[in-house]
């Protein structure tokens, strides 16, 4: 369970996010609905660490993750899985490198195994064949697929998703759902 406690979150004189409280239940599909430049991505990144709040908590399973130590949020980010709305890919990766990126970075598993994991996430997201080509090499739809199966690769506890049917066709848009 993640819960909001009294967030703010401000850039120099502007106050984007203001007094948020909220309560994201486990196993439960959250959606944030909001007019653009209300704040949807400002909260989510704060959820994740990617943004520090300018007051306030935000509670995983009870831990504070706004208080935790650099090395606690990293274990804790472990359990995260982010899409962001634009594919946020390594151009100089392959497609299959991109998505055992996570791995290669917080896995005991071996080369072999990391190579297996990121090819099922590839297959989920109806991908399996274009593992070695370079984002540059594919369509916009097939990185946004890139990029939620490198979301997914470490099965994650919580999965942030900005947006995360944009810019899909609709047959892929629910493939994605």
């Amino acid at each position: 369970m993640i819960e909001v406690k009294h967030l703010y979150k401000s850039f120099g004189n502007k106050e984007v996010l203001k007094d948020i409280n909220t309560v994201f239940e486990d196993g439960k599909t959250n959606l944030i609905i909001g007019q653009s430049g209300a704040g949807k991505t400002v909260l989510m990144r704060s959820l994740t660490g990617l943004l520090d709040p300018t007051s306030g908590e935000v509670l995983y399973d009870g831990r504070n993750f706004v208080n935790m130590t650099k090395k606690e949020k990293i274990l804790m980010r472990r359990e995260m899985g982010m899409i962001f709305q634009g594919a946020a890919l390594f151009d100089s990766l392959t497609v299959l490198e991109n998505v055992r990126f996570p791995l290669d970075m917080f896995s005991d598993m071996t080369a072999q195994e990391r190579d297996r994991r990121a090819m099922e996430c590839l297959e989920r997201v109806n991908l399996a064949g274009a593992e070695q080509k370079f984002p540059g090499e594919i369509s916009g739809g097939m990185q946004k697929r890139v990029a939620i199966a490198r979301a997914i690769v470490m099965n994650p506890k919580y999965l942030f998703c900005d947006e995360p049917n944009s810019g899909l066709d609709p047959k892929t848009s629910l493939v994605i759902d």
